[in-house]
């Protein structure tokens, strides 16, 4: 190599692999190292300037000037976009590096005292930023954190785990240390974009982070240099106590209250207009996550309404004590959580400010973790859940069909795993890795892929898919995920997820569970309930820590569904080896008492991907029990409230006859012999206020008493 071999350039020897993947691309990366570990390397050579050229025999030449990414290297191979010479250009440099230092003490012992441990892109001052972005990028960037986004921020935890800021609608990760460049966007630009900036100061913001630490949300503020008073709290809290803001929210309970008095089973023509005028008050005000709980809750009912396999009783309630809560924490928004031990919610995380819109993204692979299928009168459709295993990020694809628009076109409709998205078939998306240029993405995780020729692969998962997901989407433990759920903010703070609701009958977080030695405990068939019960857990050993493997054991717990009647049998399938050892297994998973119960959607085996419902299998003799699974009695107590409130939202408060009434006022009565005051407290208000109608407070009340149970119910103990 010539030039100057004393000084190498820092930002080039940074670029891990797993940074030139998301840089480049796998296939360019696999085949450089190929290449480099056969000693097949081109000439290398270092202009004074810091130009780095590479001359390869077939006569392509490459070369990287400082300050630039590997998209703005140029090239004089045929490619119009990224090629394999750029990449083969930096892991080339990096092979001559690390030979010349092994050869030079002297460059050893100074490789050895430069950095190479935790580091925050908060380092980048604001001359850094100038010099590495266009004026106008600023521009930009200023012009959105004036909406003041609430933006999370993950520390540095490994060479090849860097810090990565997660934006409403793209995520950033920081590849190197020594340049801004080389900082990652999955936005379609790429890098080099305002969301840089946006990263940047949110880690700025976020102050000192240990190594390894759970993500932080910041609120970022616009740069003092922008001429904005960033020592001024957002106006947001103040804007609720407005008189636009207090009518909404006397128009939000009034509806709330509508729903409660009246049932959810009333014709939707007398909602229809209130709906549609509250949810235009709301956006005009930007409450993002309120249009977006707003849009569930009119799903929901129009599911109810087409008899669809959609509707969940329960996730109503749930979203009616959201919508509700979300409302009031925003009154206490800026102040510390349970005391100091948590930070304060910002006002614009619990609204939804600034997350409006979507954003075309770049080269994306997703990996799926599983769909769910479902159908009613008029229409069928489908939502697949995937994992984006660069930046965590947790997606839904929707799609659905109308059963009219079958009939009008003539002939029989076809079956719904052979309908076409994006030009592939559902059964493959569903049980595939999906590679697209094409695909954009909402804050709430909504994904959209449109059919492009050549611009969207699909391959097949495989056993080692989930490989390269991580904490917390991937746990290696019960454990660990029993834990994380319990320190997990409540619905009602948190930004709203598409991947929350998109599993018909479930509630709790979407997660992929994998360690050593998965073994099946227990898995039996409840024909009364219809649910698959199967419990998990690492196989001991030895005999000594046999008792500790049995307290960490995962319940699945699949209910039989008619939109996907194989469902049941291929899981039992699964867990009965037919496809061979058990690696990892994905589901919504909620905590009852101690215990974590997912309802499972995938499952990884030594073999194969198992897609519960697009498989097709024969059906499996399953052994019967019907009181295996007892539910610990503060749970079931919870559950049966639950069960109350639902009955009450479906039928209407108005039309409960005294039958209904005695039945609360009994389980007024269990929840104090129980121990549940407040519960009970609760409950007699609701019962009173009918009776002497002091109607108001009705929603109040009815939401604090579904949130009380709902956390009842995942935190009792057995």
């Amino acid at each position: 190599m010539s030039g100057s071999t004393t000084t190498w350039r820092a930002d080039l020897l940074e670029l891990t692999p797993e940074a030139l993947t998301a840089l480049a691309n796998a296939g360019f990366v696999k085949r450089a190292q190929k290449d480099v570990a056969a000693g097949l390397l081109p000439k290398m050579e270092t202009g004074a300037d810091g130009v780095v050229q590479a001359h390869f025999d077939d006569g392509v030449r490459t070369s990287l000037p400082p300050g630039r990414t590997l998209r703005d290297a140029q090239c004089s191979c045929p490619a119009s976009g990224m090629c394999r010479h750029r990449v083969m250009l930096v892991l080339a440099y990096q092979a001559l590096a690390a030979s010349a230092k092994a050869d030079a003490p002297a460059a050893s012992e100074k490789a050895s005292a430069e950095p190479d441990g935790a580091w925050s892109p908060a380092q980048f001052d604001d001359a850094a930023l100038a010099a590495s972005l266009a004026p106008s990028v600023l521009e930009q960037a200023n012009k959105l954190a004036a909406a003041r986004p609430v933006v999370g921020v993950q520390a540095w935890r490994s060479a090849g785990a860097p810090p990565v800021a997660r934006l409403p609608m793209c995520s950033v990760r920081f590849f190197s240390r020594s340049s801004l460049v080389h900082a990652r966007c999955d936005c379609k630009q790429g890098s080099g974009c305002a969301h840089v900036v946006i990263a940047v100061w949110a880690f700025r913001q976020a102050g000192l982070l240990a190594p390894g630490s759970a993500e932080v949300m910041v609120e970022v503020q616009p740069s003092a240099s922008a001429g904005v008073d960033t020592t001024e709290p957002a106006p947001l809290p103040s804007a609720m106590q407005g008189e636009a803001a207090l009518a909404l929210r006397a128009q939000i309970d009034a509806l709330l209250l509508s729903l409660w008095l009246d049932g959810s089973s009333q014709p939707l023509m007398a909602l229809a207009a209130r709906f549609e005028a509250v949810r235009s008050q709301v956006r005009a005000l930007g409450w993002n996550w309120i249009d977006d709980a707003l849009d569930e809750l009119w799903q929901l009912l129009q599911a109810q309404q087409a008899r669809s396999s959609r509707f969940e009783p329960l996730r109503l309630v749930r979203v009616l004590t959201e919508l509700w809560a979300r409302l009031q924490a925003v009154a206490h928004a800026g102040r510390p959580q349970g005391g100091s031990a948590r930070p304060a919610l910002p006002a614009s995380q619990i609204l939804g400010i600034g997350v409006k819109g979507e954003v075309a993204l770049d080269h994306l692979r997703l990996v799926s973790l599983g769909a769910e299928l479902w159908s009613d009168e008029t229409a069928e459709g489908a939502n697949i859940l995937f994992a984006d295993p660069d930046t965590q990020n947790v997606t839904v694809l929707e799609r659905q069909w109308s059963r009219e628009a079958d009939a009008a076109a003539g002939g029989a409709a076809p079956n719904l795993l052979n309908r076409r998205v994006a030009g592939f078939p559902l059964r493959q998306l569903a049980s595939g890795q999906v590679i697209t240029k094409t695909a954009t993405r909402r804050a709430n995780g909504l994904v959209d892929i449109t059919a492009g020729a050549r611009q969207t692969g699909v391959l097949p998962l495989s056993p080692k898919s989930w490989d390269d997901l991580v904490a917390p989407l991937r746990q290696d433990s019960v454990a660990g995920l029993v834990a994380h759920l319990k320190e997990a903010q409540p619905d009602f703070v948190r930004p709203r997820q598409a991947a929350s609701g998109a599993s018909a009958g479930a509630s709790g977080q979407l997660h992929v569970v994998a360690f050593e030695r998965m073994e099946v405990a227990s898995c039996h068939w409840d024909a009364a309930a219809q649910v698959l019960h199967a419990r998990l857990g690492q196989a001991a050993a030895d005999e000594a820590n046999e008792a500790k493997t049995e307290d960490a054991q995962l319940h699945l717990a699949l209910p039989h569904r008619a939109a996907t009647p194989g469902a049941v049998d291929a899981l039992a399938r699964a867990l009965a080896g037919e496809y061979g050892a058990l690696r990892a297994v994905a589901g919504t998973v909620h905590l009852q008492g101690s215990q974590a119960v997912m309802q499972p959607l995938s499952l990884l085996t030594a073999q194969r991907a198992v897609v519960l419902q697009v498989e097709a299998v024969a059906p499996k003799p399953l052994d019967l029990e019907s009181d295996a699974e007892e539910v610990p009695a503060l749970n079931a107590l919870a559950g049966d409230t639950l069960e109350l409130l639902a009955l009450w939202l479906r039928q209407g408060l108005r039309h409960q006859g005294g039958g209904a009434m005695s039945k609360a006022q009994a389980q007024v009565l269990r929840l104090k012999q129980a121990g549940l005051g407040r519960g009970a407290t609760l409950l007699e208000a609701v019962l009173e206020n009918l009776r002497s109608a002091q109607r108001p407070a009705l929603v109040a009340q009815l939401a604090m008493l579904g949130l009380l149970m709902q956390g009842v119910a995942q935190s009792a103990s057995a």
